[in-house]
């Protein structure tokens, strides 16, 4: 069975500050040569690891809304320089956003069931999105006009 997890996205504003910064940071990895992937690494490896790896997908939440998420494609065993381990959870390169849901702030991640998740935006709203600024869009949403 699928689960997902769920993450605050820490200093950007909205997706396509988030978008710029994974292809700079996967642009940096190749010119250094290590692997071009998004990797984003956490202190404790899911113990659904499972779960996590059977379709389930990381989901951003930004400036205190879930706008997106990249589907997981492995999660990898790390040590940081100081010797203490890790876990790498490598990203799909695609961003895919989802139906904006409110979301508290918490720390580290939260496994999300698939139950709860906001479903993927379609095709012509994700369109509208990427030329509206995110508070338009949540205060257009919130006045039933998107």
């Amino acid at each position: 069975m699928t689960v997902h997890v769920l993450k605050l996205c820490v200093g950007i504003a909205h997706l396509a500050e988030l978008e710029a910064y994974q292809a700079q940071h996967r642009a940096r990895a190749k010119k250094h040569g290590i692997e071009p992937v998004n990797m984003h690494v956490t202190r404790n490896m899911p113990r659904r690891d499972t779960e996590v790896l059977d379709g389930g997908s990381l989901y951003w939440v930004i400036k205190g809304v879930i706008r997106a998420r990249q589907p997981i494609v492995r999660l990898d065993d790390l040590t940081e320089e100081l010797g203490r381990k890790a876990c790498g959870i490598v990203l799909d390169p695609e961003l895919i956003r989802v139906e904006p849901r409110p979301c508290r702030a918490f720390q580290g991640w939260r496994y999300l069931e698939v139950d709860r998740a906001p479903p993927d935006m379609g095709a012509a709203a994700a369109a509208i999105a990427d030329d509206m600024p995110d508070s338009m869009q949540d205060e257009l949403r919130a006045l039933g006009l998107l």
